[in-house]
C-alpha cells in the first residue's frame, strides 16, 4: 500500500513539474511576443520614420558645438558702412577699434575675415566675397530691393541658403550671412570666451602667468585696493556672465527647496498623528484628513505652481508653497504610516510611568519614528532641489529663470550649458549633503 502512494505521489509531482515546465515554455514565448507587439505600436504610433526623414543633423551639430564654444560677429551696418567686431553680437562684448582679433583686419574701407583652413570673407564696396577652398568664390552684392549671388558653379549647394531677401553659408570654418540691411560673418572658437574678464577689464587680454604675478607681487592698478581683490570684483561682476547674479540664482532655488520641504514637514507632522489609527480612533477624522493628503500631493507640483503665481505673483516664495502644498501630501501619508507601525510597548512603557499624551508622544514615539522621518524628509529635500529649477522657470525665480531665459534667446547656448552644468553641481552637492546629514543624525556613516 505504502509502494502504492509512494507511486501516486511520484505521478502527481511529474504532472505538476510537467505542468510548470509548461507554463514556463508558454511564458517564454508570451512575453518576446508582448514587447515585440509594443515596440511595433510604438513605431508607428509616434511616428518614427517621420521624425527620422525630419530631423536635421546639421542643426544638432550647430547646437552641439555651440555648448563648448563661441562664436565672434563681424558686423557691417550696409546703410553706414560702419563695421563691428562683438562676441555673440552683444555690445558687452564689442571689441574696441584699437583691440582687434589679428584674424580681422581694416584698410582702407575694406575688411578681410580669415576664418582658417583658407576660408576667407572679405567685405567691399556694398557687396561682399566668400572664399570657399575647394568650391570658389561666392560674390553677394545688393541689387535694387534684393539680393544678388554670383555662384561659381550653376547650382546652389545644400549648404547655402539663398532667396532675394537673405543670402547664408554655413561651411566647417564659420557662416556668413548677408540682407539688404545687414552683412555677418560667424567665427567659431572653442572655450567661453570673456568668462573671467570682459574686454573692458584691466585684467582683460593678460596670460595666467602675468595674471598670477599681478596678484600676488605685481604694483597695484587700483591704490584702493589689493589686485586680488580687483581681480575677484571684475570676475564677480562680469557683465556677459554675470557670476554674481548666477549664484544668487543658485541660492535661490536651494531656498525654495529647503523652504518647501522643512515646511511641509513641520506641517504635516501633528496632521499625521490625526491620521493615524493608532492615535485618532475617530474614523472620520482620519477619513477626511487623508483624503486631503491624497488631494495636495495628487496635483502635480508644476499645477500648484500656476495656481500659486495666480494668486501671489511671481517669485521664489510663490515656488516654496509650491513644493509645501505637494509635499505636505506625500509626507502626511508616509508619517502616519510610520506612526501606524510604532512598537507599542516603548510607549506603554513611558505611560506606566504617569507620563502625559504628550510625554508619551515625546520619549514612546518620537525616538521610533525620528530617523524615518529625517531620512525622508532629507530624501525630499534633495528631489526637491532638481524640482525648484524647473518651478523657478514658471514663477520666476532660481537658476531656472536663468536656463529658460538663455534657451528662449537662442543665442548664446555656452551659457546654457554653464547653467546646466552648475545645475548638475548643485544636486551632486545636495545628494552628497543629505547623505551626510542622514548618516550625522541618525547615527550611520554617510554615502559620499
Amino acid at each position: 500500500m505504502a509502494a502504492m502512494i509512494s507511486t501516486a505521489q511520484a505521478g502527481s509531482l511529474g504532472d505538476a513539474a510537467v505542468a510548470a515546465f509548461d507554463r514556463k515554455r508558454r511564458l517564454a514565448f508570451t512575453v518576446p511576443a508582448v514587447v515585440l507587439l509594443y515596440l511595433t505600436y510604438v513605431f508607428f504610433a509616434f511616428d518614427i520614420p517621420g521624425i527620422v526623414a525630419n530631423a536635421r543633423t546639421d542643426n544638432a551639430a550647430i547646437l552641439l558645438s555651440d555648448f563648448w564654444s563661441h562664436k565672434t560677429h563681424v558686423t557691417r551696418d550696409n546703410r553706414t558702412g560702419n563695421v563691428t567686431v562683438a562676441i555673440e553680437g552683444e555690445n558687452k562684448g564689442t571689441y574696441p577699434p584699437g583691440r582687434l582679433p589679428d584674424w580681422v583686419g581694416m584698410q582702407d574701407g575694406v575688411t578681410r575675415i580669415d576664418l582658417g583652413e583658407g576660408y576667407e570673407v572679405v567685405y567691399e564696396g556694398e557687396g561682399a566675397r566668400f572664399i570657399v577652398p575647394g568650391y570658389g568664390v561666392i560674390r553677394v552684392e545688393p541689387e535694387g530691393r534684393g539680393i544678388r549671388l554670383e555662384l561659381p558653379e550653376g547650382e546652389v549647394p545644400s549648404w547655402i541658403n539663398a532667396s532675394s531677401a537673405r543670402v547664408t553659408a554655413t561651411t566647417p570654418q564659420g557662416r556668413f550671412s548677408m540682407t539688404r540691411n545687414r552683412t555677418e560673418t560667424f567665427r567659431y572658437e572653442p572655450g567661453w570666451e570673456l568668462f573671467f574678464f570682459t574686454l573692458d577689464s584691466p585684467f582683460s587680454g593678460r596670460s595666467v602667468s602675468e595674471l598670477a604675478t599681478l596678484a600676488v607681487s605685481g604694483e597695484r592698478i587700483d591704490p584702493a585696493r589689493p589686485n586680488i581683490a580687483y581681480m575677484l570684483s571684475e570676475f564677480w561682476t562680469n557683465k556677459m556672465w554675470r557670476h554674481g547674479d548666477v549664484a544668487w540664482a543658485l541660492f535661490e532655488t536651494v531656498l525654495m527647496a529647503f523652504l518647501g520641504t522643512t515646511g511641509a514637514a513641520l506641517v504635516a507632522l501633528p496632521l499625521a498623528f490625526l491620521a493615524a489609527s493608532n492615535f485618532t480612533p475617530a474614523r472620520i477624522v482620519r477619513f477626511a484628513l487623508r483624503r486631503v493628503f491624497d488631494f495636495v500631493r495628487g496635483v502635480d507640483g508644476l499645477i500648484w505652481t500656476i495656481i500659486l503665481s495666480r494668486a501671489f505673483g511671481p517669485g521664489p516664495l510663490t515656488g516654496s508653497l509650491a513644493i509645501l502644498m505637494t509635499d505636505t501630501g506625500s509626507f502626511g501619508k508616509l508619517f502616519s504610516e510610520a506612526l501606524e507601525n510604532i512598537d507599542r510597548k516603548q510607549v506603554e512603557g513611558v505611560q506606566s510611568t504617569g507620563a502625559s499624551p504628550i510625554q508619551q508622544a515625546r520619549f514612546g514615539v518620537m525616538p521610533q519614528i525620528v530617523p524615518v522621518l529625517l531620512s525622508q524628509v532629507l530624501y525630499f529635500l534633495e528631489s526637491n532641489t532638481r524640482s525648484a529649477t524647473v518651478i523657478g522657470a514658471i514663477v520666476g525665480g532660481g537658476i531656472g529663470l536663468l536656463l529658460t531665459q538663455a534657451i528662449i534667446t537662442q543665442k548664446d547656448w555656452e551659457e546654457v550649458s554653464y547653467y546646466i552644468i552648475l545645475i548638475v553641481l548643485m544636486v551632486m552637492v545636495m545628494d552628497s549633503l543629505s547623505g551626510w546629514l542622514r548618516g550625522l543624525l541618525i547615527g550611520r556613516t554617510g554615502r559620499t
